[in-house]
C-alpha cells in the first residue's frame, strides 16, 4: 500500500526486453534499506524490486503490466515518481493507493491558476463513474484531489510544489497517464451492485 505523495523523483537507465521487460531505476534512496522483493510505486505501478545496486534498483515488469499502462513508452532518461510501501505507523498524508493501474488516461488541456496548474485528464467510462468532485485519485502515482468531472474527463490543480517534485508538471498535451481511482470508491459501487 501507499499514499500517492511521491517521495523521490528518479528516472530510468536502462531498459532490457526479454521474456519480461527489466528496467533499472536510478534513485536518491538509500538501497542498501531495500529489500529484494521490496514494493515500490513507480509511476502509479507496484513493482517488485529484484536487483539494487549502489544508487539504483531493477524491477521485471510482465507483459500484461505493459499492455495496461504507460511503462512501454518508458526509454533511458524517463523521469518516474517514486514511493516505497507504507509502514506500519506511517503518516497517511495522501489517501490509500495500492498501485494497481484502472486504466491509462491523456492530459487534454493545462491552464495556470495563481500559483497552481488547472489540469484536465481523460477517463474511460468505466473509470470515470468512480471519479468523483472533492474526492481523490492518483495519477501517475500522484494523491490528487478532484475539483470537477464532466462527461469523460476529470479536473485537478496541482500546487507548484507538486509540479516541481513530481513529473506532472512535465506532462505534454496528449501524454498518457496512468490512472488509480479511489478504492473507496469501487467498494462503494460493488456493494451498490450487490446489494439489490
Amino acid at each position: 500500500m501507499f499514499t500517492g505523495i511521491v517521495t523521490d523523483l528518479g528516472h530510468v537507465t536502462s531498459v532490457t526486453k526479454t521474456g519480461d521487460w527489466r528496467f533499472k531505476l536510478q534513485t536518491a534512496y538509500a538501497t542498501a534499506t531495500i529489500d529484494i522483493g521490496a514494493s515500490i510505486c513507480c509511476s502509479g505501478v507496484c513493482l517488485t524490486v529484484v536487483e539494487t545496486g549502489s544508487d539504483w534498483f531493477a524491477v521485471d515488469v510482465s507483459a500484461e503490466t505493459i499492455s495496461k499502462t504507460t511503462l512501454g513508452s518508458w526509454q533511458p532518461g524517463t523521469r518516474v515518481n517514486l514511493e516505497r510501501a507504507l509502514k506500519l505507523g506511517d503518516e497517511l498524508g495522501g489517501h490509500m493507493v495500492s498501485g494497481h493501474v484502472d486504466g491509462v488516461g491523456r492530459l487534454v488541456a493545462r491552464v495556470n491558476e495563481g500559483d497552481s496548474r488547472r489540469m484536465t485528464f481523460t477517463a474511460a467510462d468505466e473509470l470515470i463513474r468512480f471519479i468523483a468532485q472533492k474526492g481523490s485519485v492518483t495519477v501517475n502515482g500522484v494523491s490528487l484531489t478532484v475539483n470537477s468531472v464532466e462527461m469523460g474527463s476529470f479536473a485537478v490543480n496541482v500546487i507548484p510544489h507538486t509540479l516541481e517534485l513530481t513529473t506532472l508538471g512535465d506532462l505534454a498535451i496528449d501524454e498518457p497517464v496512468n490512472l488509480e481511482i479511489d478504492m473507496l470508491a469501487r467498494y462503494v459501487a460493488r456493494y451498490m451492485e450487490t446489494d439489490k
